[in-house]
C-alpha cells in the first residue's frame, strides 16, 4: 500500500479522508497516516487521526509519502504547494469510484480532488490541484487551470475556459462558450451568462462583477 497524508484537517480534510477510504473499498490502494495542519497542535487527533505536524515539517519529511492539499481556496492551495518541494513528495489525483469521466480525449493533472458524483464528458483538459467537489459537471471541450476550485453542485457547459485559481461556489452555473479569468470568484448560486474578467467577484443572476481585487 502507498503511504498518504492530507493537508488541512478542516471538514474538507476530512471528507478527502472519506474519498480515500471509498478508494480502498474498491482497491486496496493507500496507508492513511494522518494530517499536516499548521492550525492544529501535533499530536492532536481529528476522528481517530493524528496531526502529524505542519506544512515545515512536511516539507522536510525523508521519506516517500503521497500528499493531498485539501485546501479550498485557491491561493493558500498554490502558496501550500510551493512550499513542498521534497522529492520525497508526491500529489496523487484521486478520483471517487463513482465519477463518470468520458473515454475520449480527457486529461487530468496531478493533485486533483475529484468528489463523489461528478461527470467530466469528452475533449476536456483539468490541469494540476483543481478540486471539483460533490456533484459536479464538466461538459465538452472545457479547459480547467491550475488550482481552480468548484464546491458542490456546479454546472460547467461545454466550450469553457477557466483560468487559474478560479473559485466558484456552491451551485452556480456556467453556460457554454465562456472564458473567467484569472482569481476570479464567483459566488455560490449564480448563473455565468456572459465572460468574466480577471480578478473580480461576480454574483448574480446573470453574474456581475461586484468588485475587483
Amino acid at each position: 500500500m502507498e503511504k498518504i497524508v492530507i493537508v488541512g484537517a478542516g471538514g474538507f480534510g476530512r471528507e478527502v479522508k472519506m474519498l480515500i477510504d471509498q478508494i480502498n473499498q474498491i482497491e486496496n490502494k493507500y496507508e492513511f497516516l494522518g494530517y499536516y495542519d499548521d492550525g492544529v497542535v501535533k499530536g492532536t487527533r481529528v476522528n481517530y487521526n493524528e496531526i502529524l505536524g505542519s506544512i515545515a515539517d512536511l516539507a522536510n519529511i525523508d521519506y516517500k509519502v503521497n500528499v493531498v492539499v485539501a485546501i479550498g481556496s485557491p491561493d493558500v492551495k498554490r502558496k501550500i504547494v510551493e512550499k513542498l518541494i521534497n522529492p520525497h513528495l508526491s500529489f496523487p489525483t484521486l478520483i471517487h469510484p463513482s465519477v463518470i469521466i468520458g473515454n475520449e480525449f480527457v486529461s487530468i493533472g496531478k493533485g486533483c480532488i475529484i468528489c463523489a458524483g461528478n461527470v467530466i464528458t469528452c475533449n476536456i483538459t483539468i490541469k494540476d490541484f483543481v478540486i471539483l467537489n460533490l456533484h459536479c459537471t464538466v461538459g465538452h471541450d472545457t479547459m480547467i487551470h491550475s488550482f481552480a476550485s468548484f464546491m458542490p453542485s456546479v454546472n460547467i457547459s461545454g466550450e469553457v475556459i477557466i483560468h487559474e485559481e478560479v473559485y466558484v461556489g456552491t451551485g452556480a452555473k456556467i453556460i457554454n462558450q465562456l472564458e473567467i479569468g484569472f482569481q476570479t470568484i464567483v459566488g455560490a448560486g449564480a448563473v455565468v451568462s456572459k465572460s468574466l474578467p480577471e480578478k473580480c467577484t461576480a454574483v448574480g443572476i446573470p453574474a456581475k462583477p461586484i468588485k475587483f481585487h
